[in-house]
């Protein structure tokens, strides 16, 4: 049968200078060429909508001139924008800064301000130049978050002022001593635009229904603020509104002006918060990337270092002008992603769009009363006071940290409270270093000995003194649950053990370690335990397997030790250890600095080398592969078509190194995996299997059922063939295998749910397209009629073609994978089984596309006659 595959190039000049694109790569890009993408246009329109209200509000929470606010924003959209290394990061005037920048203008005045920003931009150029960007991430989290907490806590109380109609004081506690004076002398206008701001704000993203879903498309903070702006003017209340004095006068940086010490405080607090808040939203950003998959692959991971450049170019632009300090915003970043950018053009384009109504706008942006954009700044700094961020802190056991830093940014200052979080982190971290908690008690004659916490000589004498409560004599398990342990305290555990062992005990060491050292003949397994963990090998993460045993040689091998270090889903060559690296004793191996993974075993390709599981005489085709290799020292496993490679021999017959790695599997089960586990089972045992899904999946080896659906035992009735074939029934050449697992699953499990789930490089949808009409009729080829129609139907012009979301499949090969999906769902549908149950409602039906090289899920999300998959994933991101 013909295939519909791309026909290769004659000229072989051609072939030598262009390299055909790898099998399920995304296709190559085409020639650079400027141009905007409709998509990045409209996203510009929505952040623009959303930074112009924004940005007037916080120079007015500031006090800086409202000039000042426009500035900021254009400059972090084109200079930030252009230079930044997170493309879709918006930067402009933040909230987290309006403290810092107020309390500058109260004591130096502007122009200083203006040269602070300026410094502050040198300072990030410095700092981006140093690399350090990693490094500031490595505050903190409780104090990040308690830091922009305090600033929302000191924005809020400010605002509450001019939303009654007063002025803010210089600070919070002036502020709260104002507030019954101002509760008294309250002004109607000012406080009624200032509700119908906030609940404009708080109500129009919960519009419910399809008109919501539309309304919701023009942002809460535009339509709040023009709403008080229509309403004032229809009304003509007498209200104190937006004053844009002529651009001529607008004041520019000068050259700083008072004490030295307190300029270069003031600079290194610009700096520390504009830099942290900037990464933090790009690392927000990248997360929110992430969930969208074919962005991902155009977008890219943000390079941090630059983006501390291009925000410390904007900060000096920005200052250079008469503008505020510029950072990273959570809120315009977030909707500028929602909205369907693509790349750093959507930032360019708004910061262009900031100008033009800078220049154009002035008249009307003149009739915005100054009580609801207060009212505005006022919601974002509660805002700040994050729910979720209490919960996390409180979880890590962190409020401590969290609770000082924002009382002391609202008493204090920014940088005072940030250093004194820093201080309570520190001495927090010391005590839980210095704190361990030593436990006994005795189970069924076992006497266990529970250490938690870090094993410092600080707990030796309380560790030796539990120690020696335990009887002569018994057996004893010592159960470490930390992740470090010093010499001192290694020397304590090991003496013991030595002496009670020597009178008649035992002793076993546990805990969670990432290897074991190879025993030897005159080392004791407790002793091996020790050793890891001094050496810091024990993980106080709770997320390390325990070790596995060191493999035996293969029968009739020579009888050397090798270290196994494999745990799971960690880079692994099929969880491989070095079988093939034994010597003989006295003899040592070629390259001694080769690690136990670093090579597969003899006979075998590279995982990822091209002609793995080929002919010697074919070409590359990694696509073919459907096994993964074996890792014995024989031949790869080919997929289905594709040709076996005979020229070397299997070894062994069963006692091998295939035998005994079986062996050793089921034994590190039965060891580790087994106790953990065998109450579930038992239950299950009990009460029968309920799963609640069907899913029917290739027999490919890379694909780990349990692992890509985060499932364990009971979940899934799983069938697995070739190709993920659904023999269509009611045929002669029907496959009752597979027609008896749906009916038992429908019938008698009552599944919820059937899911048919391909993969890329389907070595069954490669044979299938090479296949022709005079092959031999072997049970491969017999098997692969059942994927005749799949092929017909891509083959058909006249239906419309599945797809990815985000990007083109990259061959035919990734196209047949997902039409195959498509169509093996429409013979599903024609089970009498599935068909009365999809009558009653008792069952959905799902497709799922997972590409093998990517890590990546896609699930069939438009069931049109094409089919569209897009892409699963986990952001989430906070204003």
């Amino acid at each position: 049968m013909s295939a519909c595959v791309p026909t290769r190039a004659t000229d072989s000049h051609q072939n030598r200078t262009k390299r055909a694109p790898q099998p399920h790569s995304p296709p190559p890009s085409p020639p650079r060429r400027f141009r905007i993408a409709g998509a990045d246009v409209s996203a510009s329109i929505a952040v623009f909508l959303i930074a112009l209200p924004l940005s007037l509000g916080i120079a007015l929470a500031t006090g800086a001139p409202l000039q000042a606010g426009l500035v900021a924003a254009a400059a972090g959209g084109l200079v930030a924008g252009r230079l930044g290394g997170c493309p879709l990061q918006v930067s402009g005037p933040a909230a987290g800064l309006t403290v810092v920048t107020a309390d500058l203008i109260h004591r130096y005045g502007w122009r200083t301000t203006c040269a602070v920003t300026v410094l502050a931009g040198l300072a990030q150029l410095a700092l981006g130049c140093l690399r350090v960007a990693r490094t500031a991430l490595a505050v903190s989290p409780a104090i990040v978050h308690g830091m922009l907490a305090g600033i929302g806590v000191t924005i809020a109380v400010a605002q509450l002022h001019i939303v009654l109609g007063g002025t803010p004081q210089s600070s919070v506690l002036a502020n709260l001593r104002a507030l019954p004076a101002q509760l008294a002398d309250v002004h109607p206008a000012d406080v009624a635009m200032s509700v119908l701001t906030l609940a404009l704000l708080l109500l129009w993203p919960r519009v419910p229904g399809r008109l919501g879903q539309l309304m919701r498309k023009i942002p809460a903070a535009l339509v709040a603020v023009a709403g008080a702006t229509l309403t004032a003017s229809l009304t003509g209340l007498s209200l104190a509104k937006v004053d844009l004095p002529s651009w001529s006068s607008h004041a520019l940086a000068g050259l700083p002006e008072g004490p030295a010490l307190g300029i270069a405080a003031a600079v290194l607090t610009t700096t520390l918060v504009c830099s942290v808040q900037s990464l933090l939203g790009a690392v927000a950003v990248d997360k929110l990337v992430a969930g969208q998959p074919g962005l991902s692959a155009r977008v890219g991971r943000s390079n941090l270092n630059r983006e501390l450049l291009g925000q410390g170019a904007a900060n000096i632009v920005s200052g250079t002008l008469g503008g505020l300090p510029v950072a990273g915003v959570a809120v315009r970043s977030s909707a500028n992603v929602q909205a369907g950018a693509v790349s750093r053009n959507s930032t360019m384009l708004h910061g262009v769009l900031v100008v033009v109504a800078a220049l154009l706008m002035v008249p009307v942006l003149e009739l915005i009363p100054l009580a609801s954009l207060a009212a505005l700044v006022m919601a974002v700094g509660i805002q700040m006071v994050s729910l979720n961020h209490i919960r996390t802190v409180t979880r890590h056991r962190e409020v401590l940290v969290y609770a000082v830093t924002i009382l002391g940014v609202v008493f204090l200052g920014v940088l005072e409270g940030v250093l004194l979080g820093v201080t309570v982190a520190v001495a927090v971290a010391l005590n839980r270093l210095a704190h361990t908690r030593i436990t006994h008690d005795e189970k069924e004659g076992v006497h266990h000995v529970h250490v938690r916490g870090q094993l410092t000589f600080l707990a030796v004498p309380r560790l030796s003194r539990t120690l020696h409560l335990v009887p002569q004599g018994t057996h004893v398990v010592v159960e470490l649950d930390g992740s470090f342990m010093d010499h001192a305290a290694y020397e304590s555990l090991q003496d013991w053990q030595n002496s009670h062992t020597a009178r008649g005990g035992t002793a076993e060491l546990t805990g969670r370690r990432t290897g074991v050292r190879d025993t030897g003949p005159d080392r004791t397994g407790f002793e091996a335990a020790l050793a890891d963990t001094a050496t810091g090998a024990t993980s106080g993460t709770g997320t390390e397997a325990p070790a596995r045993t060191t493999a035996d040689a293969p029968t009739g091998g020579p009888t050397t030790s090798t270290v196994c270090r494999c745990h799971p889903w960690t880079p692994w060559r099929n969880h491989q250890c070095d079988h093939r690296r034994s010597t003989p004793a006295g003899e040592h191996p070629a390259d001694p600095t080769d690690h136990p993974t670093d090579r597969p075993a003899p006979g075998t390709a590279e995982p990822n080398s091209p002609g793995t599981g080929t002919h010697p005489g074919a070409g590359p085709n990694p696509s073919a592969d459907t096994g993964t290799h074996s890792g014995t020292a024989g031949p790869s496993n080919p997929g289905p078509g594709t040709p076996t490679n005979t020229g070397t021999p299997r070894s062994g017959s069963g006692t091998g190194t295939a035998g005994s790695q079986l062996a050793r599997g089921i034994s590190a089960f039965q060891r580790d995996t087994a106790p953990l586990v065998r109450g579930e089972l038992a239950r299950l045992a009990r009460e029968g299997q309920r799963p609640s899904q069907l899913f029917l999946t290739c027999a490919d080896s890379r694909l780990v059922t349990s692992m890509i659906t985060s499932s364990g035992p009971g979940d899934l009735f799983v069938v697995r063939n070739v190709g993920n074939l659904v023999p269509p029934p009611g045929e002669e050449s029907g496959d009752d295998s597979v027609a008896a697992a749906i009916e038992y699953a429908v019938d008698v499990l009552r599944v919820r749910s059937i899911t048919v789930c391909g993969h890329s490089g389907c070595g069954a949808m490669q044979a299938l397209l090479n296949s022709e009409p005079g092959d031999a009729r072997t049970p491969l080829k017999r098997w692969l009629r059942h994927g005749v129609p799949s092929l017909e139907r891509m083959a058909d012009d006249g239906r419309p073609r599945a797809r990815l979301a985000g990007r083109a499949p990259a061959d035919a090969v990734e196209q047949l994978c997902l039409t195959n999906v498509v169509q093996q769902l429409e013979h599903l549908r024609g089970h009498e089984s599935v068909a009365r149950a999809l009558r009653e409602g008792a069952l959905e039906l799902h497709g799922m596309y997972f590409h093998v090289g990517e890590a990546q899920a896609y699930l069939l999300t438009e069931t049109d006659e094409g089919g569209l998959f897009d892409g699963v994933g986990v952001a989430d991101m906070s204003a």
